[in-house]
């Protein structure tokens, strides 16, 4: 029992701080996301590449994951 006890005062702590920094970091990585995809294409106009050939090289780096 002490030894259950001491691997939860030990694994617990930084397990619960973890998930935590997880979920609330989430909406923040997904406005990240999206602000480079949208400076993609927008560097994409500006050098003259195609916008259409521009966002399936997003889509298909999206499918890599």
């Amino acid at each position: 029992m002490d030894d259950l006890l001491l691997v939860i005062g030990n694994y617990g702590f930084p397990m619960v701080v973890a998930s935590y920094l997880l979920v609330r970091l989430e909406p923040c990585i997904r406005g990240l996301e999206r602000s480079i995809s949208l400076l993609t294409v927008v560097m994409a106009r500006q050098g003259g590449v195609d916008v259409d050939d521009a966002r399936r090289i997003l889509e298909d780096g999206k499918d890599r994951r």
